[in-house]
């Protein structure tokens, strides 16, 4: 049961007007289709990432961004027909491309900066991500709010919501075909290069002096103990997808 600050007074008469058994049923979907999503988004940060390895980063965020589009435009209208698996589909390739997104980035700021200073434009990204994680669900909070009020039905307010959606990814696509590799006359010179790996290898040198304890570095270990440390990771994580997936069975039901 959420927490009381969060339930809202039609939320709460909604849930009291239902039977101890459609309460499980709805918990049951909401936790299979939240166990899918993640599944989609671990997926999606393998897939992308190796795909953009041939198509491109900028091809693969044109990719993210068209598909996108097409995917939350079909989600309303999949919705009210009932189409299950295209609404459940839909939301599984989008959150794949979420993850997606932040494996590629990486890559793709080193494509168009350099990598030099990488490291501290994905921090300076990652920030605006964070922004855009606080003010997204805030926009579309207030937009239901907006469509309730104004009459429409409980089942038809998030509607607009995933066409405005659209619009932001029309606004990234062109966005993403402005983006251009720095201009040559910003590249670092060869000197200043030298000065800045200077730089880190003096840092790097300092922090590896206040270590106590060192450890002699290994090319690789015995293969029985790479295979031990797949197993170890490996077999939770089949575990948890066959689960995930049993799970998620009950949503096409």
């Amino acid at each position: 049961m959420p927490s009381q600050r969060f339930v809202t007074p039609e939320i709460q008469s909604f849930l009291n007007g239902l039977s101890a058994a459609q309460k499980v049923q709805i918990a049951t979907i909401a936790a299979a289709f939240t166990g899918l999503l993640s599944l989609f988004n671990i997926a999606g940060r393998f897939i992308w990432a190796s795909l953009s390895d041939h198509i491109g980063r900028k091809a693969t965020y044109y990719t993210f961004f068209a598909l996108g589009i097409i995917l939350y435009a079909t989600v309303p209208s999949s919705g009210h027909a009932g189409h299950v698996a295209l609404f459940v589909g839909a939301f599984c390739i989008i959150l794949s491309m979420y993850g997606g997104g932040f494996a590629t980035v990486p890559a793709y700021l080193a494509d168009m900066f350099g990598t030099q200073m990488v490291g501290a434009i994905h921090g300076r990204l990652l920030t605006a991500w964070s922004a855009a994680g606080i003010f997204g669900p805030v926009i579309v909070n207030y937009v239901r709010e907006y469509q309730l009020a104004h009459g429409v039905e409980r089942a038809a307010a998030y509607d607009i919501t995933m066409y405005i959606l659209c619009l932001l990814l029309a606004i990234g696509f062109i966005c993403n075909y402005l983006l251009r590799p720095v201009e040559e006359r910003h590249h670092m010179s060869d000197a200043e290069l030298e000065t800045e790996r200077k730089i880190g290898r003096e840092i790097f040198a300092e922090r590896s002096a206040r270590r106590t304890v060192s450890v002699p570095a290994k090319e690789s270990g015995p293969p029985l103990i790479v295979l031990a440390a797949w197993l170890f990771v490996g077999i939770p994580l089949a575990w948890g997808v066959w689960t995930t997936l049993q799970k998620a069975a009950v949503l096409f039901k």
